[in-house]
Order: C-alpha cells, then sequence, then structure tokens
C-alpha cells in the first residue's frame, strides 16, 4: 500500500497538486507552461467539460471534433514536469481506494506545446520544432533509475564535447515517442535535439550581475553534432516529460514555435501568431 505521505490527496479525493480525480482527464493531454495559455487551445473546442486551476496548475477537459482531449499548464521547469507527471499517472495507473497500483495499466499521450529559442541560424523564428530527444541538463531525473532508458552514446559524446563540468550532474538524454513522432511529423516541422535547462538565466547562458561556470556553453551545444543530429532548441521541460513519460509507459512529444533565435539574436515580431499556429496544427494532428 501506497503511504498517505507518499500519494498525497485532498480532502475531495483529488490528487494534491492538480486537484483532479481520474474522472477528469483525458487519455489524450497537451501541456502548456503558461496557465494563461489553457483557454488560448480549448477556446476551439466544441465544449468543455471540465475546468479547474490550483496554483499554477490549470486543467480543462473538452471536446475537439469528437475527441476528448484535456489541457494542462505545468508551469515552469523540470521540477513542475516531475509533480505533473507523477500525479497524471496515478490518476490513470494507481487505484485511490486501495492505494495500489493497478495491474492494467493505462497509456497516456502527452503533447506539450511550448515557446522556445532556436540555437541553429537555419530554424527561424515563428517555425516549428519538435523534439527528437530531450537533453537534460538539469539533474532531476537523476533521481530516478534511468539507466536502461538514456541514450548513453549521445550523453557521452555531448559531455566530451562540451567539456562538461561532472560537479553539475550528468547530462541524461532521452528519445521522444515514435508512435507520436510519427504522427506529428510534417515538411513543416525542424527536428533535432531539445535541451532542457534547470533554469532560465544561468542555465541558460543569460548574464546579468552574476557570473556563469561556462560562458561558452550556449556555443558548444550550438556546434555538437551526433550522426548528424544537432541541438535545434533550449527550453525548461522536455527531458523530464520525456523521461518520466517513458518509464511510467506513456507516449511522449514535445513541440515548440520558436520566438526567438539565440544565434544570430533575433525574435519574433508577432510571437502569439506562431503559438496559435502551433496549437492549431497540433490540434490537427491529434484528431487525425
Amino acid at each position: 500500500m501506497i503511504k498517505s505521505s507518499e500519494l498525497i490527496l485532498n480532502p475531495d479525493g483529488s490528487v494534491y497538486h492538480l486537484n483532479l480525480k481520474p474522472e477528469h482527464i483525458a487519455h489524450d493531454i497537451i501541456f502548456v507552461g503558461d496557465q494563461n495559455r489553457v483557454e488560448k487551445i480549448t477556446q476551439f473546442f466544441d465544449r468543455i467539460e471540465f475546468s479547474t486551476q490550483k496554483r499554477e496548475f490549470k486543467t480543462q477537459t473538452g471536446i475537439y471534433k469528437g475527441k476528448r482531449i484535456t489541457v494542462m499548464s505545468t508551469g515552469i521547469g523540470p521540477d513542475n514536469i516531475d509533480i505533473t507527471m507523477n500525479e497524471l499517472d496515478a490518476l490513470v495507473n494507481i487505484d485511490f481506494e486501495t492505494r495500489q497500483p493497478k495491474e492494467k495499466l493505462t497509456v497516456l499521450n502527452i503533447v506539450r506545446i511550448g515557446t522556445s529559442g532556436s540555437l541553429q541560424e537555419n530554424i527561424p523564428v515563428d517555425s516549428f520544432v519538435m523534439g527528437e530527444f530531450g537533453l537534460g541538463l538539469d539533474n532531476m531525473l537523476r533521481s530516478y533509475v534511468i539507466d536502461a532508458i538514456c541514450e548513453t552514446a549521445m550523453e557521452d559524446a555531448f559531455i566530451k564535447h562540451t567539456n562538461w563540468d561532472i560537479r553539475k550532474g550528468k547530462p541524461c538524454v532521452i528519445a521522444c515517442s515514435e508512435t507520436l513522432k510519427n504522427k506529428f511529423d510534417s515538411e513543416l516541422i525542424h527536428k533535432g535535439i531539445t535541451g532542457t535547462a534547470g533554469g532560465f538565466y544561468g542555465p541558460q547562458g543569460r548574464v546579468l550581475r552574476l557570473a556563469i561556470q561556462d560562458p561558452e556553453l550556449n556555443s558548444k551545444m550550438d556546434n555538437f553534432n551526433f550522426n548528424g543530429i544537432r541541438m535545434a532548441n533550449l527550453e525548461m521541460e522536455t527531458s523530464a516529460i520525456y523521461g518520466l513519460g517513458k518509464l511510467m509507459g506513456h507516449h511522449c512529444l514535445s513541440l515548440n514555435a520558436i520566438i526567438a533565435n539565440r544565434a544570430n539574436g533575433t525574435f519574433s515580431a508577432n510571437p502569439y501568431k506562431a503559438v496559435d499556429a502551433l496549437i492549431q496544427y497540433a490540434l490537427g494532428k491529434l484528431v487525425e
């Protein structure tokens, strides 16, 4: 039996942070970081069945062209993804009455729709990126037993190429779901490695008043090439989603609208338009 201190439920029986019960979620789930982006997606739904919010976790479930879909804001960062993924999995794969894992497990399809900065000059602002791999520069996933799901050859090549300081923890590389990759792929999509940083400033090479451990890390990542696969973009969630999803048996994919190009210093003239276009693209692929 899973102890009350490990799986925390609210007095109404909902899971602690997300404030959800099992019947509140669909098996097709869209993640966004920003709670205000939830309704930018569900405005296109035929109807909304359920809506709730606790802290930064806002959830709406409804019907889009006959398919039941949940849209959920995760907030920013791998730590928030740890909460979101564990509680979502608990909703479908743990019996809250017996506090035991279910014998028959449910597989979720989880698609992140985010915004990001490109690391390559040939991935322009307003384009879309699919993360074929999530490269975790943070250390969250190392709390779990992940060796069996890691792309170790790519990890080792990245560590060598960047002369990575192992005191920051060992980077991990996790592949996306092949099922969702094939479903969402098209000539409109740029593909590559999505880097996941544990913060927005120093961990992504931004300098305000504080010196950072490796000022050249971004340029090293720009030049990283593993068997023709290059770093495409840098954000704060993808590797955590991929790693926990793979451990739990869920299908996960990360799509990003590129609103900045770090390589040439440009920023989208209309980032909202780029995000709206990616939303329409993703919804279309989900119901195909």
